[in-house]
Parts: C-alpha cells; sequence; structure tokens
C-alpha cells in the first residue's frame, strides 16, 4: 500500500469512526449562518445531516466571494459552439444577477419552499435561475429544455410549481428547438398552481410572448424586461435539512422519482469533493463537458465550482460536429482548463471520428492535469486510449443521481492512487460499499454481486423522494435492510478496489452461466475497429438468455461486415469462453443514448424481444431506433431466434 493510499485509508475509516468530528470538520468549508452542533441524526433508515445548521447556498457560492475580496474573479464562462460566441461573469456580475433575478422570483410570489420549474437550454440564465432559487430558499426542479411536452407535464404537476422560468429556444446541430409551443401543450397537460411563466428570449426563434392571449391567469413576463424592473433580493436563509432541488429520474415506466436533495450535507459534501477529489480550488478553471439538467450539471457546472471558488465553464456544443472532433481541445486550451469532467460516451465519440487524436496536435492542453469521467463504465480500451493520447490521470469515477457526488473515485486532490483500468478505484469518504448476493449476503473478494451502500448514507445524498415519503424505503433500502441498494453490479478486489459491470439486469443468464454484460462488452471494444459497444441479453428458448452486440465503427474502418462478426466471436470466445455462446452482432451507424451519454440497453433489449417499452424522454434521438425496430420486425418475421437478416 503506497503512501497516498494509506492516507487516504485513514480519512475514510475516521469518516465511518468519528462521523460526528470528520463531517464537522469538513462543515468547515461552509458559511453557516447557524453552525451545526452536530453531524448526523440518525435513526435505522432515517438519516438528516447537520440537523440544527442553518446557511444560504447562493450566498455560499457567489456573495462570500465577493465578500472576501474575489469579485472581479471570472466566475462562469459561457462558450457556446453553437453560435460560435463566448463570455464570461465575474463573481460580483454572477451575484448581482442572481440577486436581480431573485428580485423578480420574490415580485412574482415565490419564497422559501415554493417549487419552480427551469426549462432552458444551456445559457448562463440557466445558472442564473437555479442561484436565484437557491438565493430565496425556494426549490428549483431543472428540466431538460426541448424534453417533450407530456414528461414536462408530469414533472410541473408532481413538484406542485408555481413558477416556470424558461427560454424562447434551444440549439442541436442543424436544428433548433421551439421550446414555447412545448411548454403551452405540457401547460395544457398539467394540474399545478402555475402563477407565471418568464421566458428568456433568445434571437433567432419564432415564438413571442407579446403576441400571447392571456386566458389562463398565467402571467407570461419577459425576462429582460422584468429584471430591469427588478430590486435585488437577499439571501434567504434556511434549514440544512430544507431542500434545495428536487431532481427527476427518467424512469421509463411510470412517474418519474423525483429526488430531494438537501441544502447543508449538499454543500458540505460538494466542497469536500471539489477539493479532494477533483483537486480544483480558488482561481482554477473547472470544465464538466454536461447539461444542468442532469445530477453531474447541478453538482459540477454550478454548485460545486462555485463553492469552491473556481471558475467553471458552461459549454454549449457537442464533443463531435460542433465543429469537429477537436471542440473539446479548443475549449481546454482557449480557457486554461485545469480538469475535465465528461462521460465516456463523449471520449468515444472522439475516438471514433479522430481514433488517431490528430486534431489534438492543433490545440495547446497544457493546462489539463486530469480528465475525469462517469456516467458509463469506462472499459480498459477506452481508458488506455484516451490515457495514453493525453498523457495525464484519466479517472474513473462512479455515482448515481440519487447520491449527488462520487460513490468511488480516484482522490486526485487528495493524492493519486494507482490506477487500475476497468475500476472505479475505492469508495469515497462516508461510502460503505459491500457486495451482497441476492438473500443480502456478503459475496468473496472478486465475486460479482449486488452493490450496495451501508446506512447511514454520507451528506449530499437524496433525502427522499418528492411527494412520496414511503418511496425512498421501497424503491431503495427494502432490497437489503441496513442498506442502500444501488441496483448495480461488480466486484471488490483483495485492494478494496471496486469495479462497476453495469446494472442488475444487465447480468445474463446463459444456458446456467451468469454473465456480465459489460464484460462482454470489454471483449468487443478490444477490436481495432469498433468504436462503441452494447450488449444486451435477448431471449432464448433453448438457454435462457442470449447475447446481442450491437457496435459503431471508427471512421475509415474497413473491415467486411461478415469478416468482422467473425472477429469478434473470436474475440469474446478468446476472452469469455465458449460458454458465452455470442455469435450476434449487429452493425449501426449510432447507438441509441441518452442526452447524458447512457446507452439504452433494456430498451434495445425489449424491442429485440418484442415486449412493450417506451422510448426515454431522455433520448438524444428517437429515429436511432427505427432500425432495431426494423431488425426486430424481421425477427419475428422468420421466426429465428439467430439469423440476423
Amino acid at each position: 500500500m503506497n503512501r497516498s493510499t494509506q492516507t487516504y485509508s485513514a480519512q475514510w475509516r475516521r469518516s465511518h469512526d468519528d462521523r460526528d468530528a470528520f463531517w464537522t470538520a469538513a462543515a468547515d468549508r461552509i458559511d453557516w449562518a447557524a453552525p451545526p452542533s452536530r453531524a448526523l441524526d440518525h435513526d435505522g433508515n432515517s438519516w438528516s445531516w447537520f440537523p440544527d445548521g442553518a446557511l444560504n447556498m447562493s450566498f455560499n457560492a457567489l456573495d462570500r466571494h465577493v465578500a472576501a475580496g474575489r469579485g472581479e474573479q471570472t466566475a462562469l464562462i459561457f462558450d457556446s459552439a453553437m453560435t460560435g460566441t463566448t463570455s464570461s461573469l465575474t463573481y460580483r456580475e454572477l451575484r448581482d444577477r442572481t440577486a436581480r433575478f431573485a428580485g423578480v422570483l420574490r415580485q412574482g410570489g415565490v419564497g422559501r419552499g415554493d417549487r419552480v420549474i427551469i426549462y432552458m437550454p444551456m445559457i448562463p440564465e440557466a445558472v442564473i435561475a437555479m442561484l436565484a432559487c437557491a438565493r430565496l430558499g425556494a426549490v428549483h426542479s431543472v428540466v431538460f429544455g426541448g424534453f417533450a411536452a407530456n414528461e414536462l407535464a408530469t414533472r410541473i404537476s408532481d413538484a406542485g410549481a408555481t413558477a416556470i422560468v424558461t427560454a424562447s429556444g434551444g440549439l442541436e446541430p442543424g436544428k433548433i428547438i421551439d421550446y414555447l409551443p412545448i411548454l403551452d401543450e405540457a401547460i395544457g397537460l398539467c394540474a399545478a398552481p402555475i402563477r407565471s411563466v418568464i421566458v428568456k428570449a433568445r434571437p433567432g426563434f419564432p415564438s413571442r410572448i407579446d403576441s400571447r392571449v392571456d386566458s389562463t391567469a398565467i402571467q407570461w413576463i419577459d425576462w429582460d424586461q422584468a429584471v430591469a424592473g427588478a430590486e435585488d433580493a437577499e439571501p434567504v436563509i434556511v434549514a440544512a435539512t430544507d431542500p434545495l432541488y428536487v431532481l427527476y429520474t427518467s424512469g421509463t415506466t411510470g412517474n418519474p422519482k423525483g429526488v430531494v436533495r438537501d441544502t447543508g450535507g449538499y454543500a458540505v459534501a460538494l466542497a469536500w469533493s471539489m477539493e479532494n477529489i477533483y483537486g480544483i480550488g480558488q482561481g482554477d478553471v473547472f470544465w464538466t463537458a454536461s447539461d444542468v439538467g442532469w445530477v453531474v450539471g447541478h453538482s459540477y457546472i454550478v454548485y460545486g465550482p462555485l463553492l469552491a471558488g473556481a471558475t467553471t465553464v458552461l459549454y454549449e456544443g457537442k464533443p463531435v460536429g460542433t465543429p469537429d472532433a477537436g471542440a473539446f481541445w479548443r475549449v481546454i486550451a482557449e480557457h486554461g482548463v485545469k480538469a475535465l469532467f465528461t462521460a465516456p460516451t463523449a471520449i468515444r465519440a472522439i475516438r471514433r471520428v479522430d481514433p488517431e487524436l490528430r486534431l489534438l496536435e492543433e490545440h495547446d492542453t497544457s493546462s489539463l492535469r486530469a480528465l475525469f469521467l462517469a456516467g458509463e463504465r469506462l472499459d480498459p480500451e477506452t481508458y488506455e486510449w484516451v490515457s495514453a493520447g493525453l498523457g495525464i490521470p484519466t479517472i474513473d469515477h462512479w455515482w448515481q443521481t440519487e447520491t449527488g457526488w462520487a460513490i468511488s473515485a480516484n482522490p486526485l486532490g487528495h493524492g493519486l492512487l494507482p490506477i487500475k483500468p476497468g475500476s472505479s478505484t475505492l469508495p469515497m469518504v462516508g461510502y460503505d460499499v459491500a457486495i451482497l448476493d441476492g438473500k443480502g449476503r456478503p459475496v468473496p473478494a472478486g465475486d460479482d454481486g449486488n452493490i450496495a451502500l451501508r446506512l447511514p448514507l454520507p451528506p449530499g445524498t437524496l433525502s427522499g423522494v418528492w411527494g412520496q415519503p414511503s418511496k425512498l424505503e421501497e424503491a431503495y433500502l427494502s432490497a437489503f435492510p441496513g442498506f442502500y441498494a444501488t441496483g448495480d453490479s461488480g466486484h471488490i478486489d483483495d485492494d478494496g478496489y471496486l469495479f462497476v459491470m453495469g446494472r442488475t439486469d444487465d447480468v445474463i443468464n446463459v444456458a446456467g452461466h451468469r454473465l456480465s454484460t459489460g464484460a462482454l462488452e470489454e471483449a468487443l471494444i478490444h477490436h481495432h475497429d469498433v468504436a462503441e459497444c452494447a450488449v444486451v441479453g435477448v431471449r432464448d428458448d433453448l438457454k435462457g438468455h442470449r447475447a446481442m452486440g450491437f457496435v459503431t465503427l471508427k471512421a475509415g474502418a474497413s473491415t467486411p461486415e461478415d469478416v468482422l462478426t467473425d472477429e469478434l466471436v473470436a474475440l469474446v470466445r478468446k476472452q469469455i469462453g465458449p460458454v458465452a455462446a455470442f455469435r450476434d452482432v449487429v452493425v449501426m451507424d449510432r447507438l441509441p443514448k441518452t442526452r447524458s451519454g447512457k446507452i439504452l440497453r433494456k430498451t434495445l433489449r425489449q424491442i429485440i424481444d418484442g415486449d412493450p417499452y417506451k422510448v426515454p424522454a431522455t433520448i438524444e434521438d428517437a429515429t436511432v431506433l427505427d432500425p432495431i425496430i426494423a431488425l426486430a420486425e424481421r425477427l419475428r418475421a422468420v421466426n429465428a431466434d439467430h439469423v440476423l437478416a
């Protein structure tokens, strides 16, 4: 065990053996209106962090930095690859704009505990709206700009929103999305006490609020006009246990769950993680290439970097196509980014288009000290490619919407630990990770099982499910008493390193052999022509399941499809063995993904099996499913289990 591992392990033990002392010390990174006298109240399946503390998140993210003399430091860089423009706001400017917009919300009747839906593209006003809600003690719920009307209506209704903040539209490569007609439809579908809709006008969009007839008692307000006439709002002090936001998971059946995040515990966890996981402090430039509609955007575009006094980059664009696969390297070079956090799927997209990283050579990325990846499993092949290409630590870490920050990671700021490709390294402080079998019993080191977290969960994790008090226990705590069930499978090796292999329903049974689809994907990605892949287990009358692989190819790939299939089958046979009985390969132009880059494996499986399915509202492009639907119809027409015609 090296010195960094020893030092970190001692901190991890202290976070469990002396929780109160450890987390009380961690809370010193936050400015409290009423400092907490204790860190944790815990009773069985119920817990709360810093229960008697009080604070304001917006003050901690903005005002205290201005008061400390850092008002002229850049807080936010807005880089729009869609419009070819960049701009920035200092901490003073961002505080002033936040205070003024909070005044707009307050004038419209929004106060502590009220819910506000934010339906925005990746523009600075989205960040300002979030911080303004936090300033008032209101609870925001961010919904992706462009989400379908029925999905938006479900979230508005479930949250009981009284106000909606939106923009006239968003930009995607080759198209614009007009938000207001979608919002009109959603409002007509939902049941919520909406009093006002505030619209930030963007040039080039057809819809205008001045053409609207107020027939629903909802006041439509122009953002710029309202701000011009508003007064600044001061921070409202809230309890540490008060909700900061509700973020809806992208469930594919029934109503999505509204994950509730508290204020105090979240602030402490994010401040600890910025320093210890990401190694980011005052003045450092931190870029999370995600969307504020995801938990990653909440934690590490908005709140985390600003709590740390860093400069955060807000990027409106894609890793490829805006304009090319060098977009990320340009942003790093132009803004002096110290650490980049993105999804493995973004790196695989770059690899597919520019496998030799020729576009990297056109940009000076020497400011970049580390690349952090999360959201999809980081396969060893992609890890080796990007870490060799960039020549810096590439750090896989694993977490969920529900946890709000990393369950397991390599704490760069604490001291980089040895990296094992395929592993998200060690559990972070406060997380006690166990691998359990189906009956809740621990499994031996190295064996796959259900990944579970011993209660209580650390600060920053979910405090409940909005409007459903029993849902937390029902959805997360009932499977394994005393544990939070992550829904993921994996194993822990003899060194304590965690390997997350995929969702528990991605473990398939082929003729009595339990196989991880993640392990099968690792085999496929080793082929020199494969850019991305997904493996799902489809029904087989004889074997129970059979593995079907979906692959995309790198630019310039020349292997004939029949030869490619034979080579992929051989790779799986070599690495997994003949028990996988792998023979089905589908070559696709693109894999179906959510906007955060997660591959829709469950939807692929349902389509092939002929089961009812619902296209997730978070899908990036639903037309990607068309060839899969056609394939499934052909398979059923010929009544063949394995012929891909």
